[in-house]
Order: C-alpha cells, then structure tokens, then sequence
C-alpha cells in the first residue's frame, strides 16, 4: 500500500465509530470471525482495544488480527486499530 493510499485511508478512517472491541481475552477465534463477516460488507473498519484488560499492545493486536483475516494494518493511535482489505 502506497503512503498515499494510507494517508486516504486515514481519512475516511476519521469519520468511522468502533465496530467492535478487543479486550482481556485478546485475539480470540470470535474476534477473527467477527473481523472477518464485517469485511464481507466493508472495506475499512476501526476496532476499540480495551487497554486495561488487553493482554498484549494495540499494534500486537493489529497486527495479529490483520494476518489472520488477510488485511493490511492502515494505523494505530492509541487504542484505536483502522484495518483494510480489498474488496
């Protein structure tokens, strides 16, 4: 992904709510399903990491999530994760 396209992809980012959270019980089988059926209808989504309770760091996270579900991490800001894939 070019700097250009994340810096787009940002953008639209801005204006997303969480779709779902990521908490103590981490990157579960659940949450990469749930991932998974959200990008049968969207190409970008935002997810809130709880970071009281989450086992590991919101780029772990991310990162975690994205290699499991085939998409690329655009960014992470504090405890917000934005990921893309290509529909």
């Amino acid at each position: 992904m070019t700097s250009k396209r994340r810096a787009e992809l940002r953008g639209m980012a801005n204006r997303l709510e969480p779709l779902f959270h990521v908490g103590k019980s981490g990157v579960t089988p659940a949450v990469i399903a749930q991932t998974n059926e959200v990008f049968n209808t969207r190409e970008l989504i935002k997810i809130k990491v709880l970071l009281e309770s989450a086992p590991e760091k919101p780029r772990e996270i991310a990162e975690k999530i994205a290699a499991e579900t085939d998409s690329q991490v655009v960014q992470v800001i504090g405890k917000k994760i934005v990921l893309y894939k290509e529909g």
